[in-house]
């Protein structure tokens, strides 16, 4: 793997909290390669850290000790501000609770990034327009989030992720608050995007089944990488009809 292939480099990655004299240490030293076109899959048990290095790879937080490079950048010492400019810019988020804005539309929700980075209307709208499409809700862009379904909801975050063309899609459980057949529609929609368009997926899930869906999966245990290995079958997950995604109408 070639420096450039290389969108996620940590080294010796630490996280510390502390509270009073009590010290935890969440991470312990990870260190991990991500290669662009990847889709991995990251799991652990409950306080294995695996939510702390979700939140050090999206640049929500930042290491204590080691360096954290993301498409070449080292972000390890960022401050706050330098942290949200460098999400906007290279990482897509998808949620568990979709985090969508109540009283907003959906074409105004998959807006709001580009909103952030001062783009004009008019090509705000063409490529929310074309993003949405992409997810096979081209007919719901007037809808808000009341008025669409959970896997609906959650395609809106997805394509409020795509929307600003990001180096990596982080995926923070993001079947956690579906169905079992909406989860496989989710999963076959990032299966789709990871084939299709070569997107560098990162999902975070508890769920060993779903990690399947993956062509890497990582475990952690007690702050560590327990486990990495590639899955060379990932499991084709199970597309149900009635989605117009043109991903998925690809085979997903």
């Amino acid at each position: 793997m070639s420096a450039s292939d290389t969108v996620i480099k940590m080294e010796r990655v630490e996280k510390v909290y502390r509270t009073g004299e009590l010290v935890f240490h969440a991470l312990r030293g990870i260190t991990l390669d991500i290669a662009a076109g990847e889709f991995v899959a990251i799991g652990g048990p409950s306080g294995s850290g695996k939510s702390t290095l979700m939140n050090l790879i999206g640049c929500l937080d930042r290491p204590s000790a080691g360096r954290y490079l993301l498409a070449g950048h080292d972000v390890s010492g960022l401050d706050a501000d330098a942290r949200a400019f460098a999400r906007n810019r290279l990482i897509g988020f998808v949620f568990q609770g979709f985090n969508l804005l109540a009283r907003t539309s959906a074409l105004e929700n998959v807006e709001l990034p580009l909103a952030y980075r001062g783009m004009g209307s008019k090509e705000r709208r063409r490529r929310a327009t074309e993003s949405l499409t992409l997810v096979g809700l081209g007919d719901k862009l007037d809808n808000t989030p009341a008025q669409l379904s959970g896997g609906q909801q959650q395609r809106v975050a997805i394509a409020r992720a795509l929307v600003t063309d990001p180096k990596v899609l982080l995926a923070d459980e993001p079947t956690g608050n579906l169905d079992s057949r909406t989860t496989e529609d989710v999963l076959a929609l990032l299966q789709g995007l990871h084939r299709d368009h070569g997107l560098t997926i990162v999902m975070v899930t508890h769920e060993p089944e779903v990690a399947q869906c993956a062509g890497r999966i990582i475990v952690v245990r007690d702050g560590l990488i327990g486990s990495d290995a590639p899955n060379p079958a990932p499991r084709r997950a199970e597309l149900h009809t009635g989605s117009t995604s043109p991903l998925l109408a690809g085979g997903g």
